[in-house]
């Protein structure tokens, strides 16, 4: 078994090397710019709850939680029919991620009993850190290459070192994104849960640089490029571990931000392309328009009468002639779940599913 370290026994400065310090300037520039850009949309729901449901697809996808689009989406409208098990986890993924960025927000602080909190809702349970040994990582011949840390005690310790190196600001002079890069290994080595560690270590990444003032949306999602990257994850992941090889890691990790940040940005400016055009188009059209409407149709990919009855605070009747006249004039398209009836807004699909194989499909 590889010894665990604290963190602060490493020396910051062997992180200001010339090519850390360029990827780590340009990785800035694109997380600023995000940061800019998500201010432009005035309704902070719709991107948490947007870019939410995305991240939470690609991240549990890395763990084989495979869904669609179409089958996450149609849970978000109908939670309480029996739909696919992996859509449902997917769904608990993004709650968790919401909690998690809650919590961060209201004391600044990223603390263990937050972490516990977001693996608890991730997972439905309230096992809490491991008591028990953790699984040991296997090569494709068997071979064990890693084994975590063994004892609760150890698990504990360590998780509470983290904690500290997480909180402690200023005692760690190195930035910001490259102590992001060390908390995600040292959590993933750690592995202190029985189940989610990998989903948990991704909602600590962003709860970190909300934490931070990086962001203030929790908007910076890794997952896609992760599962994209996979091999060399993992291979970066044991090298640390067996050579010592941080500068790899961070450098892969600064290149999943500023790839990442430049994706959303693109991302969010075709969603606020479409917002304003949608809006524009409808309140020339319809007398009913308002930003909620708006602000509605645009926080759910998929939408129902009760969801616009709750948030315009107008009747069931009103709802669905909105609804249905919003489907004539072409704004959206009218499906049916069983009885229920759900309304899809395609321009943001065609965002949201850009670059997915598995695109929203009927039904």
């Amino acid at each position: 078994m590889i010894d665990i370290l604290p963190l602060d026994s490493l020396a910051a400065s062997r992180f200001d090397t010339p090519a850390i310090l360029r990827k780590l300037a340009a990785a800035s520039r694109q997380l600023a710019e995000l940061k800019g850009v998500a201010a432009s949309i005035p309704h902070q729901g719709i991107l948490i709850n947007t870019l939410g449901m995305r991240e939470a697809k690609d991240s549990s996808a890395i763990e084989n939680i495979v869904t669609t689009h179409d089958e996450l989406f149609r849970e978000d409208v109908f939670p309480d029919i029996a739909g696919s098990a992996a859509a449902k986890e997917v769904q608990r993924y993004r709650q968790a991620l919401r909690v998690g960025f809650e919590l961060v927000t209201g004391n600044g602080l990223l603390t263990l009993n937050h972490i516990l909190t977001v693996q608890s809702e991730l997972e439905q349970n309230s096992a809490g850190f491991r008591k028990l040994p953790g699984t040991a990582l296997k090569n494709p011949a068997g071979e064990t290459v890693y084994l975590p840390p063994q004892d609760p005690d150890t698990v504990l310790r360590l998780m509470s070192d983290l904690e500290r190196f997480i909180n402690a600001g200023e005692s760690f002079d190195a930035d910001p994104l490259v102590k992001m890069a060390l908390i995600h290994h040292q959590f993933e080595s750690i592995h202190p849960f029985y189940d989610g560690n990998g989903r948990t270590g991704r909602i600590v990444n962003v709860l970190y640089l909300v934490k931070e003032g990086l962001l203030d949306l929790p908007i910076l999602y890794l997952s896609r490029f992760i599962a994209r990257t996979k091999g060399d994850y993992y291979r970066l992941l044991q090298s640390v571990r067996e050579d010592d090889a941080w500068e790899e890691w961070v450098l892969y990790i600064l290149t999943a931000v500023e790839t990442t940040a430049r994706d959303a940005i693109a991302t969010i400016g075709a969603i606020r392309e479409a917002l304003l055009s949608t809006k524009h188009l409808i309140r020339e059209k319809y007398r009913f328009y308002s930003q909620d409407l708006i602000n509605n149709l645009f926080t759910h990919p998929y939408t129902k009468v009760e969801f616009v009855e709750r948030d315009l605070g107008v009747s069931r009747d009103t709802a669905s002639k909105y609804l249905d006249d919003l489907t004539k004039g072409g704004f959206l398209e009218k499906r049916k779940s069983g009885r229920s009836n759900y309304y899809i807004n395609t321009a943001l699909c065609a965002i949201l599913t850009a670059g997915d194989e598995t695109p929203a499909r009927a039904s």
